[in-house]
């Protein structure tokens, strides 16, 4: 039986470098959607924004923030998305969590570092692809700036059905991003979920939102607006995907890449 997804877009603004507030603040606001979402998507760096002070900011895989998700997860039973600065062995990561009201937890790593704002010099690059099973879909977890290499999201042999991205994308790029989201999903094949961040940062950068989601054929099903903070809940059909995998599979067709890391 295919079942419907329900999933939530938490679009807001983050208080720059205070995980401490920025914790509480999203904890309100998955609270606000507990019984209504079967996943709430925050932005990219939702604990701190998307600073490069990694070594006062990260957290370890054991400390406040993933504990704290876990927590978000099973009081409000629901699936958690976004991601965190962490450190492990050493070394800084853009770190995507996807974390299950179970306390199941799947984690990616960035792999296309921002190096317009140095965050290749201050990060390590992710190296593998993460898709999660989930209620009967399965997931694919990119971060940012990922959303401009399609290389990197082709989805071969209908291995996700859901594309999420989370994001700090600056509105000086605005035309950019809604573009690509679209395209994402019209030569993949799956549904598309952005999730973007609004307000100023510390360093004076402007984020507009423009949270969507977007159907497998390019129809987009939801929007967050501009500037707004808001929360938009879209429920997403497996049954249209089904049809239209087989109706037109396209994705028979599709080149193979090969990746060099």
């Amino acid at each position: 039986m295919e079942h419907n997804l329900r999933i939530s877009m938490i679009q807001s603004h983050i208080i720059w470098e205070d995980r401490d507030e920025n914790l509480g603040y999203y904890g309100e606001l998955l609270r606000r959607v507990s019984g209504k979402t079967d996943i709430a998507v925050l932005p990219e760096a939702f604990s701190t924004g998307f600073s490069m002070n990694v070594e006062k900011l990260a957290d370890t895989m054991d400390g406040v923030t993933v504990s704290t998700i876990k927590g978000w997860a099973k009081k409000y039973k629901l699936a958690v998305v976004g991601s965190f600065i962490v450190k492990e062995s050493g070394k800084y990561f853009n770190r995507a969590f996807f974390i299950t009201p179970e306390g199941q937890a799947s984690y990616y790593d960035k792999r296309h570092l921002f190096r317009m704002a140095e965050e290749d010099q201050h990060f390590t690059a992710g190296s593998e692809r993460t898709i999660v099973a989930y209620k009967g879909w399965n997931i694919c977890l990119q971060v940012c700036y990922d959303l401009r290499f399609p290389v990197w999201s082709r989805n071969v042999d209908k291995e996700y059905d859901l594309l999420i991205y989370v994001a700090n994308w600056p509105e000086a790029r605005k035309r950019v991003w809604k573009t690509l989201l679209q395209a994402r999903a019209m030569e993949n094949m799956a549904f598309v979920c952005g999730v973007n961040r609004v307000g100023i940062d510390g360093k004076g950068f402007v984020y507009r939102g423009d949270s969507m989601v977007f159907s497998p054929k390019g129809k987009k099903l939801a929007d967050a607006g501009k500037r707004e903070e808001i929360t938009r809940t879209c429920t997403l059909e497996k049954k249209e995907l089904s049809k239209l995998r087989e109706k037109f599979p396209a994705w028979q067709d599709a080149d193979r890449f090969s990746i060099n890391l």
